[in-house]
């Protein structure tokens, strides 16, 4: 019957992230679905580890929109593409998470490495002098595979945050453990994002649906691996 409230209140969630245009139609759908395979498989506590993502990162992005907006790299609504890029390999180990404990880090990895990357992206984008991470060459705000100390240090304490919680939830055992999961996957993996942005996504290879996927399969798998 609790699993079910939860169902309630994700429909809840869909329909206001869609109401406000952070999410088209069919990302507050798949955003749906996922949550729903995570409630059933590993339970209302890994989901709101996700909604914890969600809310951050909707924030982050809604923070200085004018000046993103003049920049021209203010995302706006968000679609399928981007849900299932960055949520669909977390919603895949908390589909076996329960049954299978390295998976847990791999959970936390890839939520991580998620959350790290869009806040390096979204309030990183904000410092004006940031540069490319294959040749530190400067480059404008915005580049794909740039990166700055100000989007680097936000994105680690996002990781940090969403390790903190995975401890609160019960996700995992020990703080310390938690908060080592969390900073070292998702740091790792948004370097492996602007790596990827930097090598294959400036030069039209991928796209930045590709390289999110890429990225949070790397943080998994960093994750399992320090669990």
């Amino acid at each position: 019957m609790i699993n079910w409230a939860y169902v309630i209140i994700l429909f809840i969630l869909g329909f206001i992230t869609y109401r406000r245009k952070s999410l088209d139609f069919f990302g507050s759908a798949v955003m749906i679905v996922m949550g729903v395979v995570i409630i059933f498989s590993a339970g209302p506590h890994w989901l709101l580890l996700i909604i914890l993502f969600l809310v951050l990162s909707l924030l982050a992005t809604k923070y200085s929109k004018k000046y993103k907006m003049s920049l021209g790299e203010f995302e706006g609504r968000r679609t399928s593409k981007n849900v299932i890029s960055n949520g669909v390999v977390a919603c895949f180990m908390a589909a076996f998470g329960g049954y299978y404990l390295p998976f847990v880090g791999g959970f936390i990895g890839a939520i991580a490495t998620a959350m790290t990357d869009t806040l390096a992206s979204e309030i990183g984008v904000l410092d004006p002098h940031p540069r490319l991470i294959t040749t530190l060459q400067k480059v404008d705000p915005g580049t794909n595979g740039a990166v700055s100390p100000l989007g680097t240090g936000v994105g680690m304490l996002g990781a940090a945050i969403i390790g903190i919680a995975a401890y609160l939830l019960g996700i995992v055992e020990n703080p310390l453990s938690a908060i080592i999961v969390s900073v070292v996957s998702g740091t790792v993996g948004c370097f492996a994002d602007s790596i990827l942005g930097a090598l294959f996504e400036n030069r039209h290879i991928i796209t930045n649906e590709h390289v999110n996927l890429i990225a949070t399969i790397v943080g998994a798998v960093v994750g399992i691996l320090l669990i």
